[in-house]
């Protein structure tokens, strides 16, 4: 069941994805996608996949070679899906973890449904967002106003190397909606200790005095309302910059919540697990991918998830006192750390084909299992 409030731009992208992933076997029960429809603005958003699967597969290196097919195919079907389809799934998870409560519930609470099973879905989200505030809502919304705020975000970067029209308005998309809009919802979230569902619904319900009219700016700018005078990129930062500052003064300090810490332990496990069980599918694509498809940025931006993904791990191992601690060393040895290029991944590719057996046990151990 595609969900019907979506953009038809993005009902028919999901559609055929999830027939791609059909054909080849992917074997996905539930599809979502991060963000509200609301904050799907076409042509320039690109559709961040999450992949829910009825139980782990039996080699997840074969898996993400169907994966990062699929994907391939879905992208060589229209020159516009290179930016709409940008990369392969962001995570995988399986039913039984986002069913026990293991995938975050401020990732979770992004969701919208793609297709599967509509009833079980909203069960999530709704315990989602019931969900007593704590440490992991901290370091999430934390996280993402770290990796974007004191000058962390740069304009250039965003990449205009995949999009077909309009650069000067993708630009302006990206200052909106990749910097100001993400931190606007962190700090909205911080500031009132609920999980906001997207950007739009933060910039719209959270208006602290003095700030309308910075979230109206930027509500504005967007295709939504394509009347508006456009803005130069420049002059949106400047602005983007300005607000940021000032919305910041309205987040509390970083203060910790008394938390459960075996089960955040559980959760750091699961979230650490699910992004890395598509990454050789994300390698296999940006190494490979279909002609014409620029994937040179976005082999860079592998090396902050990884790096983030062998920090969780170290700190999961502590001592190795218990056979998934050794486990979590393991894994972590295998994932680089420094600046990714092309001969990055392939040596990583290599390195996990060569200790398939540590993978495949990684990434398959089930929540019960995890002992910390």
């Amino acid at each position: 069941m595609v969900v019907v409030d979506a953009p038809p731009l993005y009902q028919e992208l999901g559609a055929l994805y999830e027939r791609e992933l059909n054909a080849h076997g992917v074997g996905a029960v539930m599809l979502t996608h991060k963000w509200q429809p609301a904050d799907l603005l076409a042509p320039h958003s690109d559709i961040d996949v999450r992949v829910l699967l009825p139980q782990a597969p039996a080699d997840w290196e074969e898996w993400n070679q169907r994966l990062a097919a699929a994907h391939a195919a879905a992208v060589g079907r229209e020159v516009f899906h290179r930016r709409l389809l940008e990369h392969p799934p962001g995570f995988a998870f399986t039913v039984t973890e986002a069913d026990g409560r293991l995938v975050c519930a401020p990732e979770l609470a992004t969701w919208s449904l793609i297709s599967g099973s509509a009833r079980d879905f909203q069960r999530w989200k709704s315990r989602a967002q019931m969900a007593p505030w704590c440490e992991v809502d901290e370091r999430f919304y934390r996280g993402i106003l770290q990796a974007r705020m004191g000058g962390r975000y740069q304009l250039a970067a965003d990449s205009t190397d995949n999009v077909v029209e309009d650069v000067a308005a993708y630009r302006r998309h990206c200052v909106a909606w990749h910097y100001l809009a993400p931190c606007w919802f962190a700090a909205a979230a911080l500031a009132t200790r609920t999980r906001c569902p997207g950007k739009t619904a933060a910039l719209t319900q959270w208006r602290p005095e003095g700030l309308d009219g910075y979230a109206e700016l930027f509500l504005r700018q967007s295709e939504h309302h394509a009347d508006v005078r456009p803005r130069s990129p420049r002059h949106l930062l400047r602005a983007a910059h300005v607000a940021l500052e000032a919305a910041m003064r309205r987040v509390p300090g970083g203060d910790r919540p008394d938390g459960q810490g075996h089960e955040h332990a559980r959760t750091d496990w699961v979230m650490t697990a699910g992004m890395l069980r598509v990454r050789v599918a994300r390698w296999l694509y940006y190494l490979d991918p279909p002609p014409g498809v620029a994937t040179e940025y976005l082999i860079r931006r592998e090396a902050k998830e990884l790096r983030s993904a062998a920090q969780t791990l170290t700190v999961l191992a502590a001592d190795e006192a218990t056979a998934a601690q050794q486990l979590a060393a393991r894994m972590a040895a295998l994932i680089p750390t420094g600046p990714t290029t092309a001969d990055t991944l392939r040596v990583t590719l290599a390195r996990w084909h060569q200790q398939k057996t540590t993978v495949q046990d990684f990434l398959s151990l089930t929540p019960d299992d995890v002992h910390l």
